[in-house]
């Protein structure tokens, strides 16, 4: 217990110095130190255990984080006006995400403006994306070995089969087509005005300007809140296990609103999540796993 304090303590004063962590092998080392402290007596050779267990995937998705960077550097034109079509018709002539800040923000949007209490609402949730698969990872490795290496695979698959979509079909998310003139009103990116009084933010320890901004279809914020919500709702046998998909919803109206994704995308998101469930599961069926 005095481990798990202390640990809680140095990551708290982190947390409040650097931010939250929100690159991979930042969390990784997190979690690591977590799995000691949650079993401090153990063996040096239990701790070296995660290393052992888990530098593959941890690897495969730092490739993943490079290759997202890149996506949009293999000389294929960003895509604009096909999501722009799509989210007017599902907003019967609106963008939803102009219909949201115009309602939620002011119309226009000042993203310097006092932020409510749901804007800390979504970017507390939209910051849980980057932490809460790994995080889940952790607890199944503790408890169950097999769960943990199904769960991996599910969270793996869906990183890579999302970059190959950022691949072959780069796309612009809402505030960018409007700073690139083709909205005729203005969506702003406010994802981080919630915690704009805080003194909060997120903070990349290794993989520091990796991004890709035309990287918005699929929506991986929503496709991995689906993927956690859709399997624990598959793994748990409570009645209350249904509440969880309340999170992916929740994620999908912060992305929308804080004009980080279009509706198309979290559709994409969602359907990508579920085509990786059903593909594992087949898997793992047909080899008895």
């Amino acid at each position: 217990m005095t481990a798990l304090l202390v640990y809680a303590g140095v990551l708290a004063l982190w947390v409040r110095a650097f931010g939250v962590p929100s690159d991979t092998v930042q969390i990784f080392l997190w979690l690591w130190l977590a799995t000691i402290a949650w079993n401090v007596e153990a063996p040096w050779r239990h701790h070296l255990g995660f290393l052992r267990d888990w530098w593959v995937p941890v690897a495969a998705l730092v490739v993943y984080f490079y290759s997202r960077g890149l996506a949009d550097e293999f000389g294929l034109t960003p895509h604009f006006q096909m999501p722009i079509t799509v989210d007017t018709w599902i907003g019967a002539g609106e963008l939803p995400s102009e219909r949201l800040q115009a309602a939620l923000c002011g119309a226009p949007c000042d993203p310097a403006s006092d932020p409510r209490w749901y804007d800390v609402l979504f970017t507390s949730v939209y910051t849980t994306h980057f932490v809460v698969g790994l995080t889940l990872a952790m607890v199944l490795w503790l408890r169950n070995r097999g769960e943990w290496m199904k769960w991996m695979r599910r969270y793996v698959g869906i990183n890579i089969a999302a970059l190959v979509v950022y691949i072959l079909y780069p796309m612009a998310p809402p505030w960018m087509a409007s700073e690139e003139g083709y909205l005729t009103s203005e969506v702003e990116r406010i994802t981080h005005r919630g915690w704009a009084d805080t003194g909060l933010d997120r903070f990349h320890l290794i993989l520091t300007g990796v991004g890709n901004p035309v990287a918005a279809m699929p929506s991986l914020h929503a496709g991995i809140s689906f993927l956690v919500a859709l399997y624990a709702i598959q793994r748990l046998r409570s009645a209350w296990r249904w509440v969880l998909i309340a999170y992916p919803l929740t994620m999908s109206l912060a992305l929308v609103y804080d004009g980080e994704h279009y509706v198309i995308d979290i559709l994409a998101g969602a359907a990508l999540a579920i085509a990786v469930m059903a593909a594992c599961s087949f898997w793992e069926r047909s080899r008895g796993t």
